[in-house]
Protein backbone atom coordinates (compact mmCIF):
# COMPACT_ATOMS: atom_id res chain seq x y z
CA UNK A 1 0.00 0.00 0.00
CA UNK A 2 1.15 3.04 -0.84
CA UNK A 3 1.58 6.05 1.47
CA UNK A 4 0.32 9.25 0.19
CA UNK A 5 2.54 12.68 0.64
CA UNK A 6 1.72 15.37 2.08
CA UNK A 7 1.53 17.35 -1.00
CA UNK A 8 -1.03 14.98 -2.30
CA UNK A 9 -4.51 15.45 -2.82
CA UNK A 10 -7.55 13.98 -0.39
CA UNK A 11 -9.58 12.38 -2.69
CA UNK A 12 -12.93 13.03 -1.75
CA UNK A 13 -15.38 15.33 -2.55
CA UNK A 14 -18.65 16.01 -0.51
CA UNK A 15 -21.17 14.13 -2.97
CA UNK A 16 -23.72 14.52 -4.39
CA UNK A 17 -23.72 18.12 -4.33
CA UNK A 18 -26.67 20.09 -4.81
CA UNK A 19 -27.76 23.53 -6.10
CA UNK A 20 -31.40 24.51 -5.91
CA UNK A 21 -32.03 22.85 -9.77
CA UNK A 22 -29.21 20.62 -9.86
CA UNK A 23 -27.78 17.82 -8.25
CA UNK A 24 -24.42 16.85 -9.23
CA UNK A 25 -23.55 13.01 -8.96
CA UNK A 26 -20.81 10.48 -10.18
CA UNK A 27 -21.68 8.97 -13.59
CA UNK A 28 -22.97 5.67 -13.71
CA UNK A 29 -22.69 2.96 -16.55
CA UNK A 30 -26.68 3.65 -16.95
CA UNK A 31 -25.87 7.02 -18.20
CA UNK A 32 -24.25 5.76 -21.59
CA UNK A 33 -27.40 7.38 -23.60
CA UNK A 34 -27.45 10.47 -22.17
CA UNK A 35 -24.02 11.17 -22.69
CA UNK A 36 -23.96 9.86 -26.28
CA UNK A 37 -27.34 11.91 -26.49
CA UNK A 38 -24.69 15.51 -26.23
CA UNK A 39 -21.70 14.30 -26.59
CA UNK A 40 -22.15 13.06 -30.84
CA UNK A 41 -23.79 16.64 -31.49
CA UNK A 42 -21.65 18.79 -33.65
CA UNK A 43 -23.38 21.74 -32.34
CA UNK A 44 -22.34 20.61 -28.90
CA UNK A 45 -18.35 19.79 -29.27
CA UNK A 46 -17.38 22.40 -32.44
CA UNK A 47 -15.58 24.24 -29.85
CA UNK A 48 -14.37 21.39 -27.37
CA UNK A 49 -11.11 19.32 -27.80
CA UNK A 50 -13.09 15.86 -28.49
CA UNK A 51 -15.92 14.81 -29.94
CA UNK A 52 -18.56 14.35 -31.84
CA UNK A 53 -18.27 11.30 -30.13
CA UNK A 54 -19.20 8.04 -31.85
CA UNK A 55 -21.15 5.73 -29.71
CA UNK A 56 -17.96 3.63 -29.18
CA UNK A 57 -16.13 6.73 -28.19
CA UNK A 58 -19.18 7.46 -25.41
CA UNK A 59 -18.71 4.15 -24.07
CA UNK A 60 -15.08 5.02 -23.78
CA UNK A 61 -16.04 8.18 -21.86
CA UNK A 62 -18.05 6.53 -19.60
CA UNK A 63 -15.81 3.75 -19.12
CA UNK A 64 -12.69 6.42 -18.26
CA UNK A 65 -15.12 8.57 -16.06
CA UNK A 66 -15.82 4.78 -13.67
CA UNK A 67 -11.52 4.49 -13.88
CA UNK A 68 -11.08 7.84 -12.84
CA UNK A 69 -13.74 7.17 -9.59
CA UNK A 70 -11.62 4.45 -8.78
CA UNK A 71 -8.07 6.45 -8.92
CA UNK A 72 -6.20 6.86 -5.22
CA UNK A 73 -5.29 9.46 -5.34
CA UNK A 74 -7.85 10.90 -7.11
CA UNK A 75 -7.21 14.23 -9.46
CA UNK A 76 -10.19 14.05 -11.70
CA UNK A 77 -13.47 14.42 -11.24
CA UNK A 78 -16.42 14.33 -13.77
CA UNK A 79 -20.00 14.86 -12.78
CA UNK A 80 -22.98 13.98 -14.17
CA UNK A 81 -25.51 17.24 -14.23
CA UNK A 82 -29.02 16.12 -13.19
CA UNK A 83 -31.78 18.33 -13.55
CA UNK A 84 -34.01 18.08 -9.86
CA UNK A 85 -37.64 17.52 -10.49
CA UNK A 86 -39.47 17.61 -13.67
CA UNK A 87 -37.12 18.28 -16.55
CA UNK A 88 -37.33 19.00 -20.59
CA UNK A 89 -40.76 16.96 -21.72
CA UNK A 90 -41.40 15.55 -18.34
CA UNK A 91 -38.66 13.56 -17.59
CA UNK A 92 -37.26 13.39 -14.12
CA UNK A 93 -33.92 13.27 -12.72
CA UNK A 94 -32.51 13.55 -16.37
CA UNK A 95 -28.76 14.03 -16.54
CA UNK A 96 -28.47 17.25 -18.53
CA UNK A 97 -25.24 17.25 -19.02
CA UNK A 98 -20.96 17.24 -17.06
CA UNK A 99 -19.14 19.23 -15.01
CA UNK A 100 -15.23 18.13 -14.71
CA UNK A 101 -12.76 19.63 -11.81
CA UNK A 102 -9.33 18.50 -12.72
CA UNK A 103 -6.94 18.90 -9.79
CA UNK A 104 -4.22 20.53 -12.11
CA UNK A 105 -1.31 21.36 -10.19
CA UNK A 106 -1.95 20.06 -6.52
CA UNK A 107 1.41 22.10 -5.37
CA UNK A 108 0.14 25.51 -5.94
CA UNK A 109 -3.40 24.39 -5.23
CA UNK A 110 -5.12 25.03 -8.68
CA UNK A 111 -7.73 22.97 -10.29
CA UNK A 112 -8.83 23.35 -13.78
CA UNK A 113 -13.09 23.23 -14.27
CA UNK A 114 -14.79 22.67 -17.27
CA UNK A 115 -19.03 22.09 -18.35
CA UNK A 116 -21.11 20.45 -21.08
CA UNK A 117 -24.61 20.65 -21.86
CA UNK A 118 -27.78 19.18 -23.80
CA UNK A 119 -28.43 21.86 -26.11
CA UNK A 120 -32.12 21.64 -24.82
CA UNK A 121 -30.76 22.84 -21.40
CA UNK A 122 -28.96 25.77 -22.97
CA UNK A 123 -29.49 29.60 -22.00
CA UNK A 124 -31.19 28.72 -18.85
CA UNK A 125 -28.40 29.26 -16.30
CA UNK A 126 -27.75 25.98 -15.65
CA UNK A 127 -24.15 26.00 -16.87
CA UNK A 128 -23.71 28.24 -14.14
CA UNK A 129 -25.04 26.83 -11.39
CA UNK A 130 -23.46 23.23 -11.96
CA UNK A 131 -19.94 24.74 -12.30
CA UNK A 132 -20.81 27.29 -9.06
CA UNK A 133 -21.63 23.93 -7.05
CA UNK A 134 -18.66 22.50 -8.13
CA UNK A 135 -16.19 25.38 -7.85
CA UNK A 136 -17.51 25.82 -4.41
CA UNK A 137 -17.09 21.99 -3.25
CA UNK A 138 -13.29 22.50 -5.20
CA UNK A 139 -12.17 25.29 -2.70
CA UNK A 140 -14.50 23.57 0.42
CA UNK A 141 -13.37 20.32 -0.12
CA UNK A 142 -9.72 20.68 -0.97
CA UNK A 143 -8.77 23.97 -0.30
CA UNK A 144 -8.27 25.28 -3.67
CA UNK A 145 -6.16 28.79 -3.92
CA UNK A 146 -7.82 29.21 -7.67
CA UNK A 147 -9.41 27.62 -10.19
CA UNK A 148 -8.86 28.51 -13.92
CA UNK A 149 -10.42 27.62 -17.10
CA UNK A 150 -10.73 28.19 -20.83
CA UNK A 151 -12.15 28.25 -23.96
CA UNK A 152 -12.03 28.32 -27.80
CA UNK A 153 -12.30 32.31 -28.10
CA UNK A 154 -15.10 31.34 -30.54
CA UNK A 155 -17.33 30.38 -27.32
CA UNK A 156 -19.09 33.26 -26.77
CA UNK A 157 -21.39 31.13 -23.92
CA UNK A 158 -18.90 29.30 -22.35
CA UNK A 159 -16.90 32.98 -21.61
CA UNK A 160 -20.12 34.65 -20.41
CA UNK A 161 -20.44 31.30 -17.95
CA UNK A 162 -17.09 32.33 -16.56
CA UNK A 163 -17.78 35.87 -16.35
CA UNK A 164 -20.58 34.93 -14.39
CA UNK A 165 -18.72 32.73 -11.94
CA UNK A 166 -16.76 35.88 -10.77
CA UNK A 167 -13.80 34.60 -13.14
CA UNK A 168 -11.19 37.28 -14.88
CA UNK A 169 -9.68 36.58 -18.15
CA UNK A 170 -5.95 36.41 -17.76
CA UNK A 171 -4.82 35.43 -20.88
CA UNK A 172 -5.31 35.29 -24.74
CA UNK A 173 -3.32 32.22 -26.47
CA UNK A 174 -3.22 32.50 -30.13
CA UNK A 175 -3.31 28.96 -31.99
CA UNK A 176 -2.15 27.43 -28.88
CA UNK A 177 -3.93 24.11 -29.57
CA UNK A 178 -4.48 21.34 -32.75
CA UNK A 179 -8.27 20.39 -32.38
CA UNK A 180 -10.41 18.71 -35.21
CA UNK A 181 -7.89 19.68 -37.41
CA UNK A 182 -7.73 23.40 -37.49
CA UNK A 183 -5.68 25.48 -34.75
CA UNK A 184 -7.61 27.37 -31.72
CA UNK A 185 -7.29 30.65 -29.84
CA UNK A 186 -7.84 30.32 -26.18
CA UNK A 187 -8.71 32.54 -23.74
CA UNK A 188 -7.79 31.85 -20.02
CA UNK A 189 -10.41 32.73 -17.20
CA UNK A 190 -9.46 31.90 -13.26
CA UNK A 191 -10.81 33.18 -9.61
CA UNK A 192 -9.12 33.26 -6.73
CA UNK A 193 -10.81 31.37 -3.82
CA UNK A 194 -10.72 35.40 -1.74
CA UNK A 195 -13.00 36.43 -4.87
CA UNK A 196 -15.08 33.62 -5.07
CA UNK A 197 -18.55 34.23 -4.60
CA UNK A 198 -19.98 31.57 -1.93
CA UNK A 199 -23.41 30.76 -1.40
CA UNK A 200 -24.63 31.86 2.20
Amino acid sequence: MRLRRKSEPDPALLLPIETPRLLLREFVSRDLDAVHSYSSRDDVTRFLVWGPNTLVQSKQTIRGFLDDQKERPRTSFDLAIVAKGTGHRGERRRVIGGVGLKLADWENRTGDIGYVLHPDYWGQGYAVEAARGLAHAGFRDFGLQRIVATCDQRNKASARVMEKLGMRREGAFRQSKFIQGEWRDEYLYAVLAAEFDFPA
